[in-house]
């Protein structure tokens, strides 16, 4: 998979509708605890949430290949897409367990908080899936700030800038000196093409076309 092209990362959908005001008070909401939970240790954070991350998309991509068989219709790409979001996000996983080693407490709270958010996105993209969309475009512009914020802390020499993973090299073809610094830049621009994408399916879903 090639290195993702330039990417604006500071976009932010203006909310339009009550769906939109509660999808974007719901991440808020979440933000306030990872923040609590994991500070500055973005590492970390990232291994837990982008457990949660992989989630969506799979969801969706189920979900979606349901509703395609149930009315014979042609599901315009979606299904491929949303499976291949979670895909990657399985893979910005797998990047971060190579370099933050999480230990058995964070382990079990990726266990918690997927079996808890799976759940709970089942549900809210069975009944509401322009919100379901929505609320990973909003967590999405979430991840850009932390990982944006993370490369800063690379760049102060608060985070040491420390070899990339294999599995991230080969993934993203990176070039063999490829450091952390790299991987972080291509997962940033990742879930800035995963906020615009999810935006783009809330949106489609609001003018009937979803």
């Amino acid at each position: 998979m090639p290195p993702p092209g330039e990417i604006a990362l500071d976009t932010h959908h203006r909310p339009e509708a009550w769906r939109d005001r509660f999808a974007l008070r719901l991440v808020k909401f979440m933000r306030v605890f990872a923040d609590a939970f994991f500070a500055k240790r973005y590492g970390h954070r990232a291994v837990v949430l982008e457990t949660v991350a992989a989630v969506p998309g799979m969801v969706g991509g189920l979900l979606q290949h349901l509703k395609a068989v149930r009315w014979i219709r042609d599901d315009r790409g979606w299904i491929k897409e949303l499976i291949d979001e979670a895909d990657n996000e399985r893979m910005h996983l797998m990047t971060f367990i190579e370099i933050a080693k999480p230990s058995w407490f964070e382990r079990g709270v990726i266990l918690v908080g997927q079996a808890v958010f799976f759940n709970a996105y089942f549900w809210l993209y069975l009944f509401a899936p322009r919100i379901a969309h929505r609320v990973v475009g909003y967590l999405e512009e979430e991840a850009v700030v932390s990982y944006t914020q993370y490369l800063a802390a690379i760049d102060a020499g608060l985070i040491p800038n420390v070899p990339a993973p294999e599995i991230a090299k080969r993934y993203w073809n990176l070039p063999d000196d490829a450091r952390l610094r790299e991987v972080v830049v291509v997962i940033r621009a990742d879930e800035a093409g995963h906020r615009d994408r999810n935006h783009f399916f809330a949106d489609e879903i609001a003018a009937g076309r979803g």
